[in-house]
Formats: C-alpha cells, sequence, structure tokens
C-alpha cells in the first residue's frame, strides 16, 4: 500500500483534473478503515446520499490529526490514496456518541439511514480504533460529527 501523498501533490493531481481548490484551510481525510467500507462511503457519497462523515476524537488526537472545522477543504482520498473527492466542511461538532441523534445518522446517510444502524456500524468501526489506539469504547466517548458538500468528485483512474 502506498503512503499518503502531501497535501502539494494531492493539489498538483487535482490540477491536472482542472480542479481549483477554493481559499482555506486543506485537509486530507479517507473514509474507513478497509478498502471494502472505503469504497461503500465513496459511493454513498458519490450517489448524493451521504452527506456527513463521524470519526473519532479520540484516534485523531492519538494520531495527530487536525480535527476539521466549518470552512475547510477536505481531499478525500480512496483506499489506495488516490484522490476521489473534494469536499467542503459545512458544520463541525465533537459531542458524544450517545448523544448522535436521528437527524444526524439520516444525513450521513448509511444503511437504513436510521440511528439504531449508524450506532450498530460506528460503535463497530469505533471499537476497532479503540483497539488500535489502546483505549476502550465508551457510550460517551468523544465523537467528531461533520457535514460536508461535495465539491469535486474525481473519475475513477480506470475512467480518467
Amino acid at each position: 500500500m502506498p503512503s499518503p501523498p502531501s497535501i502539494e501533490s494531492l493539489i498538483s493531481q487535482l490540477s491536472a483534473h482542472g480542479v481549483v481548490l477554493p481559499a482555506g484551510p486543506v485537509l486530507v481525510d479517507g473514509y474507513g478503515d478497509s478498502p471494502e467500507l472505503s469504497e461503500e462511503l465513496l459511493g454513498l457519497v458519490k450517489s448524493g446520499r451521504k452527506r456527513a462523515g463521524t470519526g473519532l476524537l479520540w484516534a485523531y488526537e492519538s494520531d495527530g490529526e487536525v480535527v476539521a472545522k466549518a470552512g475547510d477543504i477536505e481531499i478525500v482520498l480512496d483506499h489506495l490514496h488516490r484522490p476521489a473527492l473534494v469536499t467542503r466542511i459545512v458544520s463541525s461538532e465533537v459531542i458524544p456518541f450517545n448523544e448522535v441523534t436521528a437527524e444526524y445518522a439520516a444525513i450521513e446517510g448509511e444503511g437504513d439511514g436510521s440511528l439504531e444502524y449508524w450506532r450498530r456500524g460506528h460503535w463497530n468501526f469505533f471499537s476497532r480504533e479503540c483497539k488500535r489506539i489502546g483505549r476502550q469504547p465508551v457510550k460517551t466517548m468523544p465523537v467528531i460529527c461533520c457535514i460536508f458538500e461535495v465539491l469535486h468528485v474525481l473519475p475513477a483512474p480506470s475512467e480518467a
């Protein structure tokens, strides 16, 4: 698996596709912890169904990653570290896992869009993240709830 490219390299790749990023801080992100989950989540975004993403604050802190805030531009990578999307964060809020609302779960658009589905899927994902960073999952663990708008969808390499 290749290592993640630098922001400068990604901006250059985007430019080659005619994509110019708007002014503002630029972050790099990826979805999921497996190639299958990454592809599934990117597909939901590309279909227009998924307009939010949730991360575990503890994992961001452990990995030294910046938490996105409203107005930030994100270059979203696929599982092979290739740019797949460019998004702008509309809102970002850190809340306890057990306080995520049904409205937010519906915006995140995974599964049947229900809060029950969201909790089950995210508990499993955050449990894997907790294990990776040496923490125990708890119902009040802090999660980062980001709503975004899609600015650009990049063609898959086979479509380029």
